[in-house]
């Protein structure tokens, strides 16, 4: 039977290498102790994943360790900044060596691959649920934040959308998709790609103005940047990039989950429109397509409008975790 202790020094605590380390002081004492950078902000995200709530009982160790860091990965991309470190608290119904090596397998895979340090955090008995802390750094002025998108802004996303959302409903068994294309649309689920690359480039050259993780479904996340910014929006839904399965779907289905399916873990951003081709540059720096998808406004509220700009009255809402 492995103690609190034996757990986290067995899968948590990792040999020191040489440029791996950013903490001062890391796993072992009370606090861990981070040394920003010389004139840089922290910043600073949490997320909680619950078993039966954000993810399946009894999902891939694996595959949940590398989503439990991707989706904190993603609230640091959207503000710009670039992974330092991150802290894990970690409840466990039982101490199991295979899923402690699985999950610590996939949480370490991707946080090697962003240069970011486990630090602290805390493990305890009881129901599945685990909750990161992560900090980055940015320069001052240089963050993303949701209140500065202007009249005039361009509305662009990363990526492609609704494959995750698509998988979960073949999951749910709401609609029926051949196991194949059940399999591709889930890696959207289970495995996201933070775009941190993207959005570090974003603001480091001052391209966009305001920005936020789609985690919920855009028109809810997009819903936050007007409400913090004091702006409308008009969104052209049939421009949404839709993931590859979803592109194979019904209209209605590609326009309900590229809109506001959620678990996509991709950037919607707004920018000046002079700013198209160094951000199109950007894109291809980094590997991550970007897509224009509509325009900021000053009049209030989000409208919804087809390829044709004819207006679309859907009845469509982001992801609420207490609706």
């Amino acid at each position: 039977m492995l103690s609190e202790f034996d757990l986290i020094k067995q899968y948590f605590v990792r040999p020191a290498t040489a440029g791996t380390h950013r903490a001062a002081l890391g796993i072992g004492d009370d606090c861990a102790l981070l040394a920003p950078a010389p004139g840089m902000q922290t910043a600073i995200s949490s997320d909680m994943l619950v078993e039966g709530r954000h993810f399946f009982a009894g999902e891939d160790a694996r595959r949940l360790g590398h989503k439990s860091l991707a989706v904190n990965l993603s609230d640091l991309a959207a503000m710009g900044a670039r992974p330092v470190g991150f802290t894990l608290a970690l409840a466990l119904p039982a101490a199991e060596r295979d899923w402690l090596a699985g999950f610590a397998g996939g949480l370490f895979a991707l946080a090697d691959a962003h240069g970011c340090e486990l630090v602290g955090g805390d493990t305890t008995r009881g129901p599945l649920n685990i909750c990161i802390t992560i900090f980055g750094e940015v320069a001052p002025g240089h963050a993303l934040r949701r209140d500065a998108a202007r009249p005039g802004d361009d509305i662009w996303v990363s990526g492609t959308l609704g494959d995750a959302r698509l998988g979960l409903a073949a999951l749910r068994q709401e609609l029926v998709l051949e196991d194949a294309a059940l399999d591709d649309a889930a890696q959207r689920l289970y495995l996201p790609t933070p775009r941190v690359a993207l959005g570090m480039l974003l603001a480091e050259g001052r391209l966009a103005r305001a920005a936020i993780d789609i985690s919920d479904g855009l028109v809810g996340d997009l819903g936050h940047i007007l409400e913090r910014s004091g702006v409308g929006a008009t969104l052209d839904i049939d421009a949404l990039p839709a993931g590859p399965v979803l592109a194979r779907q019904a209209l209605a289905v590609r326009r309900a989950f590229t809109a506001a399916g959620g678990d996509d873990y991709e950037l919607c951003f707004t920018a000046a429109p002079e700013r198209r081709e160094a951000i199109v540059q950007a894109s291809a720096a980094c590997g991550t397509a970007v897509t224009r998808v509509g325009r900021i406004e000053a009049q209030a509220g989000l409208r919804l409008v087809d390829g044709g700009g004819a207006p679309l009255a859907l009845a469509l809402a982001g992801f609420d975790h207490f609706g």
